[in-house]
Parts: structure tokens; C-alpha cells; sequence
């Protein structure tokens, strides 16, 4: 696939790239779009045991393209379709039957962190920087991050990322448990896709089944909170306040 995003198939790895790095690979509908119909391929192809998500150019994905605020706040329908979009994408991460392992540089930003959360392993590089901006927004974070991130880091941590949206880096995540390893910026796609393929070469079935039984034993609700994070976050985005708060941000 060639436009907004790039895939690649070796070793029994399909490897899916952003790619607007002239926008720090935010994301819009036709990006959207079009990761989805990537992981719809990658997660059917019986040739893939694991996937790397990563971005290009200097960035993993620095969150949601407020350029396009007008049009994704257009009316309710085209909210509701852009963030029913945006919870395809975590419902495929998350609940796809192929480990996913995140190769994370530079920016990861709103939904683009909630992407590297979605991820089963993610590797950080040395110099990643984090944040949640929703709440500052006025938004609301999305991709099922609601359900996961208490989980891994506990619900006050969890609220602390989220009401203060303050900057986090790549230490920080590895000491929280959101990467799985930090490794020197330079390695960040190696180590990704070394990892997805020590991953790949095991038996396909038992992986299918350890994610599986991993995410039900461990009571995650996914579907629930990506149900009540789509209400609240089509309020949050038709809320006359938040288009004020972000009004030229995107610029």
C-alpha cells in the first residue's frame, strides 16, 4: 500500500508506516482509512506471524491533525464517523489476533500514544516524548486507553497522564511499563522488527490464542470502554469550547 501509509512484508513480519511526516503523521480520514484496510490485509495474510507499527520522518504520530477540526466537527455524523475510525484502528491493534509491536520515536502525542499503548510490545527510542493534550482541549482520549492504561500503570497514574497532560519521556514510560524496552533512537525500527520476528517464528496458533486469553483473563473490557469513550468524545469534540481551545492550533 502506497499513500498515507507504507507496508512491507519480510521474515513473516508485515510492517505498517505512517506516512504524512510533513504533519507528524496526525492523523486524519484518509490516514484512517487507509491503516485500517493495511491491518485488515496484514492481520488475513496467513504468511504474517507479528506486525511493526512505526512512523516516518521524525515522528511516531503527533495525534489527531487539528487542521482538519472543521471537518471533523462539521455535524454529528462526521464526528461520529471520524471516531468510530480511530477505535477501528485500536479495536484491530488490540483485539486483532497478530502481536503488534510498536517502533516509537520522536512524537507520541494523543491518539498516536494511545496507538503505542495499543501495541503488545513497544519500543521506545531514547529520545520519545509523550503526552495526553485531550482533557487541555477539552477532548477526550480515545482507542480504548480508558480500560488499558490503569491496568499497566494504576488508576492514579492514569489520572495524573490524563488531567495534567504533562510531558513524558521514554524512561519514564519504561519505568511506568508503556514501553516495553527503550533502546537508542537509531535502533528503534531494528529492534521492532527484530522483536516482531523472533515473534513471527513461533507457533502462529499458540500467539492467537496467549493474546487472546491474555486480554479476557485479564478482565479487559475493551469494547465497553471504546463504547463509552466514543460518546464522550463526540460531546467533547461538538462542545463549542473545544473548537475555541483549539482554534488555530493546527496551523
Amino acid at each position: 500500500m502506497t499513500g498515507t501509509v507504507l507496508t512491507g512484508l519480510t521474515d513473516g513480519v508485515a510492517t505498517l508506516t505512517l506516512n504524512r511526516p510533513e504533519r507528524l503523521n496526525a492523523l486524519n480520514a484518509v490516514l484512517l482509512a487507509d491503516l485500517c484496510a493495511a491491518l485488515d490485509e496484514a492481520l488475513a495474510d496467513d504468511r504474517v506471524g507479528a506486525l511493526v507499527l512505526r512512523g516516518a520522518g521524525r515522528a511516531f504520530c503527533s495525534g489527531d491533525d487539528l487542521k482538519d477540526i472543521e471537518s471533523q466537527t462539521a455535524g454529528e455524523a462526521e464526528t461520529r464517523a471520524f471516531i468510530g475510525a480511530i477505535q477501528d484502528v485500536s479495536r484491530r491493534l488490540v483485539l486483532g489476533d497478530k502481536v503488534v509491536v510498536g517502533g516509537i520515536h520522536g512524537w507520541a502525542v494523543g491518539g498516536g500514544l494511545e496507538w503505542a499503548i495499543n501495541c503488545d510490545l513497544a519500543v521506545f527510542g531514547e529520545g520519545t516524548k509523550c503526552f495526553f493534550p485531550e482533557i487541555k482541549w477539552g477532548m477526550f482520549p480515545t482507542g480504548g486507553v480508558t480500560a488499558i492504561l490503569p491496568r499497566i500503570v494504576g488508576l492514579a497514574k492514569t489520572r495524573e497522564l490524563m488531567l495534567l497532560g504533562e510531558t513524558f519521556g521514554a524512561a519514564e514510560a519504561h519505568e511506568m511499563g508503556l514501553a516495553w524496552q527503550v533502546v537508542p533512537d537509531s535502533a528503534v525500527f531494528e529492534t521492532a522488527h527484530e522483536t516482531a520476528a523472533r515473534i513471527a517464528a513461533l507457533p502462529h496458533g499458540a500467539v492467537r490464542e496467549l493474546k487472546r486469553v491474555l486480554n479476557r483473563a485479564g478482565g479487559l473490557d475493551i469494547e465497553g470502554a471504546l463504547a463509552l469513550e466514543t460518546e464522550a468524545t463526540v460531546r467533547r469534540f461538538l462542545d463549542p469550547e473545544t473548537a475555541e481551545r483549539v482554534k488555530g492550533f493546527g496551523d
